[in-house]
């Protein structure tokens, strides 16, 4: 795995990094060969809160988690629980709705150990629309699409991009900032 760390207020040190890179090498025994993937680390401190964010993208998984604590290796420590969590949670999943050869259920090894019944949420494999909503796409750029957000109080807004013609998402991150998801040509 390529390890790409990365600090905002903080010196990311040769310590600290030998620790990311040993707490994220023990994922790998999780899958049959060692997986190539980027592994993009950012650590950031902010008003005594370390946060760590991981993201590990793989050809058919999508590994993220995020920790906040006030300390950076207990932050470490929680994310790396988090991912393995997801892992695991993955892997029944797989190993529930495709039993054919070539599946991803063949990605992980067989003797990981599926997640106790209380680790699972309640109807997990069972996902429920509770409400369903219908609207015009007006064309507008991401600006007028963030005041049309903000003015409702929403998080996110679905806008037809007046630039290019296609659906965009505008949304509000944790940082107080604001995103644009865009689809790829």
């Amino acid at each position: 795995m390529n390890y790409n760390i990365r600090g905002e207020n903080i010196e990311v040190t040769p310590a600290l990094r030998d620790y990311v890179e040993k707490k994220v090498g023990k994922l790998e025994r999780y899958f049959d060969t060692t997986p190539v993937a980027d592994v993009n680390v950012r650590m950031q401190v902010l008003n005594n809160q370390h946060i760590i964010e991981i993201t590990i993208p793989m050809p058919q998984l999508l590994l993220r988690g995020e920790e906040t604590h006030t300390d950076m290796y207990a932050a470490i420590d929680n994310v790396i629980e988090k991912l393995e969590r997801q892992i695991r949670k993955h892997k029944t999943k797989v190993n529930r709705k495709f039993r054919q050869e070539g599946s991803l259920k063949y990605m992980f090894k067989n003797e990981l150990e599926p997640l106790e019944q209380e680790e699972v949420e309640p109807d997990e494999d069972e996902i429920e629309v509770v409400r369903k909503k219908r609207f015009n796409l007006k064309p507008m750029d991401a600006e007028e699409a963030i005041l049309q957000m903000d003015m409702l109080g929403h998080n996110f807004f679905v806008f037809s991009n007046a630039v290019n013609g296609d659906t965009s998402v505008v949304y509000r991150r944790k940082d107080g900032k604001y995103g644009l998801i865009e689809p790829e040509a």
